[in-house]
């Protein structure tokens, strides 16, 4: 008689490093749970978690390249059901790509910029290409390219505590690795442009109202009971001219009141994980070819946008490393907390009036960008 473990023993190995030790992600094989939070033997979900919380986990080089390969090993591993897609910690999901990377390595560099380019593509493909369903699990901010590779799962179930946005015309980018392909597609053009250009950012309140994710979670806890998200009341948060945004209620006292109860509670993620894994169950409970296919044909609307352009967005963005991403990187870098951001308008007085890219320009608007500064040498 066959049994079930002599079929697993029988299976090719698919791997394209079957002996790889993860270093910066976490691979998890976590089981299956029922609806009423019982384990279900014998099958699995893949928690991949990045593993960078002291820098709000952005990721590496090296984080991307482990990111790709924990896909693939998921989409091998016959006992998975789905991928749970995360992060270590309480205060991010992700912030994008790691800031110290590319001021000091990538910045001024295009052509090495360009092979980096190359793993962040192939890490936002991989998403879209992995043949188990993706759930995003937002422990905390979910910004930058970590909206990005976020945007490119194919559920999101998110804390209430976190945040959504973009950064890129702040820091000397564009978001042009998944936002402007995917965003128009979740929240519709007017949003989208908002988010990509202002780089404002959105509860989780407002991301679930704009139809970005699928579901909150509570996760706040004071005296043992839950307690929403009290920031969401308050107009904590404000657009470019100062007006209140969507979805908050008061000011003043109200903001000083919240921020004094947010102090006083712990971060306990039990409810956040319950929805994620009660998501995994109700897909389990699927035909999975069938729900594999279904996903594959709604993955093409975001790969349609994303396959046309993600090349010459590459080019781009590497040649961009020359002139405003050079400074803005390394701005975020190297300045004081206070001054991570460059004097935009003096960037553009100086570019009016027909200034010409080099570091003399540089320091009118963005001392610490200069290759003086960034090389460790004369800051005056």
């Amino acid at each position: 008689m066959t049994t079930s473990t002599d079929t697993a023993a029988s299976f090719v190995n698919h791997e394209l490093n079957p002996k790889y030790a993860y270093t910066e992600v976490l691979y998890q094989l976590r089981p299956l749970r029922n609806a009423d939070g019982s384990v279900v033997e014998g099958l699995f979900n893949a928690w991949i978690s990045l593993n960078n919380p002291k820098q709000y986990n952005s990721y590496t080089t090296t984080a991307v390249k482990e990111i790709i390969l924990a896909l693939r090993q998921a989409s091998n591993e016959p006992s998975v059901q789905c991928v749970i897609f995360t992060a270590v910690g309480d205060k991010a999901f992700c912030t994008g790509g790691n800031t110290k990377d590319y001021a000091e390595k990538y910045s001024g560099r295009p052509d090495e910029y360009r092979r980096y380019m190359r793993l962040f593509n192939d890490m936002v493909s991989a998403l879209m290409a992995c043949d188990k369903p993706v759930i995003n699990r937002v422990n905390g901010m979910r910004i930058g390219g970590g909206q990005e590779i976020g945007m490119a799962c194919d559920f999101t179930v998110a804390a209430d505590t976190a945040r959504f946005g973009q950064a890129g015309p702040k820091h000397g980018s564009a978001p042009v690795g998944g936002s402007t392909d995917f965003l128009p597609l979740f929240v519709g053009w007017a949003k989208a442009v908002e988010s990509c250009t202002l780089c404002e950012t959105w509860t989780a309140h407002q991301a679930l109202g704009y139809g970005l994710i699928n579901g909150i979670a509570p996760v706040m806890k004071k005296d043992g009971e839950y307690l929403p998200n009290p920031m969401a009341y308050t107009e904590a948060w404000f657009d470019s001219w100062g007006r209140p945004m969507w979805g908050m209620a008061k000011v003043g006292s109200d903001l000083k009141a919240a921020k004094e109860l947010m102090a006083e509670c712990e971060i306990d993620f039990t409810l956040l994980d319950q929805e994620t894994e009660l998501l995994a169950w109700k897909l389990a409970n699927t035909m999975p070819d069938c729900t594999t296919y279904t996903l594959e044909n709604l993955r093409k609307h975001k790969l349609a946008h994303w396959d046309a352009n993600k090349e010459s967005n590459r080019a781009w963005l590497a040649l961009n490393m020359m002139t405003e991403g050079r400074a803005g990187f390394r701005t975020f870098n190297f300045a004081p907390r206070e001054e991570r951001q460059a004097d935009f308008i003096e960037m553009r007085r100086g570019l009016a009036n027909g200034a010409r890219w080099n570091d003399e320009f540089v320091k009118t608007f963005a001392p610490y960008a200069t290759d003086a500064h960034a090389l460790g040498g004369d800051q005056s």
